[in-house]
């Protein structure tokens, strides 16, 4: 016997529908479970401390535990890829950091591509940078500083946490704009006792690493790497207010394995969105430095792309190479 045409029309028509229906009753009921968010970097750090917190307010906000699970390595090559092999359906989270989008100019052989791999989820916000410099060294200001390495190419030491790291390309940008050439020095432990020492002279660190030097006297800041001033360091300078258009940020965000629904995705924004507005959590991350940008997840994937494009070009540059 035939098949009525109609009947199967409207069968088919349920079939296509089951999905979609599928993904927005799994939105409804999400999370059910506990969910992990992945660390690529070591415990008692800023990311860290960061992701905890952020952590801590999903699992309040959203009913469930969200635990942080740190995995570090390979510049949080070992975290990003856990990620990108999960599955999709929002029970494995990412913490994403400036790093990743340098991470794909250096390593040439990663197994994942961040950009393609990686679904942005939601902003938390940036962690600025000062460039700082030993009280010794022969400069006070950004132009001093560039006139300076100008005469003596290759003599000024910049320390940075490693090749590729935020602090290198930061330092590496400052030079492509600013047209003078410094020598990278990286380093595996803390960079401040070389530095507190005089054995190297400059350095782009995260403000919160800083400041206290700073404060202190211990280290002279020259300028932060933001578009604006900060309040923390309210009497010093922008680096763009004498390199036109140079700004160099950590920053943090949560992402999920390509593929995760976009109901589940934007739970997750909207309660991380939440959180950034709350006074209380916001005084929670300015207190660890963080300058709170929250964006919708479409936002957040254009600033990424935006990012990517960018470091692309200062490691090419740099000729920035994995140690």
């Amino acid at each position: 016997m035939e098949f009525p045409r109609r009947r199967f029309l409207h069968l088919a028509a349920g079939a296509a529908v089951l999905p979609a229906v599928s993904r927005v009753a799994m939105a409804d009921n999400y999370p059910s479970r506990p969910v992990r968010v992945i660390v690529g970097l070591p415990p008692a750090n800023s990311p860290d401390i960061i992701a905890r917190l952020i952590s801590e307010w999903l699992s309040e906000r959203l009913g469930q535990p969200f635990v942080v699970e740190n995995r570090p390595g390979a510049a949080t090559g070992i975290a990003t890829e856990l990620v990108v092999r999960a599955a999709p359906d929002g029970y494995t989270l990412l913490l994403v950091v400036a790093g990743n989008t340098v991470n794909g100019s250096v390593f040439k052989n990663l197994n994942y591509d961040f950009s393609r791999d990686i679904a942005p989820v939601a902003s938390i916000g940036g962690i600025p940078l000062a460039m700082a410099v030993t009280p010794s060294f022969p400069a006070n200001t950004v132009p001093e500083f560039i006139a300076y390495a100008k005469a003596n190419p290759g003599k000024v030491d910049m320390a940075s946490s490693g090749n590729g790291s935020v602090l290198h390309v930061a330092g590496a940008l400052f030079q492509m704009m600013a047209g003078v050439d410094l020598t990278h020095i990286p380093y595996r432990n803390s960079l401040f006792p070389d530095l507190l020492a005089g054995q190297v002279q400059v350095t782009f660190s995260p403000v919160p690493a800083v400041i206290g030097y700073v404060q202190a006297g211990k280290l002279r800041a020259l300028a932060v790497t933001t578009a604006r001033r900060l309040d923390v360091l309210p009497d010093v300078p922008t680096v763009a207010e004498f390199v036109p258009g140079y700004e160099a940020t950590g920053w943090l965000g949560l992402g999920a394995p390509k593929g995760t629904s976009a109901g589940v995705i934007d739970t997750l924004n909207t309660a991380v969105a939440d959180g950034l507005a709350d006074r209380n959590f916001k005084a929670r991350l300015h207190d660890l430095g963080v300058v709170v940008n929250p964006m919708t997840a479409a936002e957040f994937a254009s600033y990424i792309a935006t990012e990517t494009e960018k470091w692309a070009k200062v490691v090419k540059f740099a000729d920035i190479k994995p140690e």
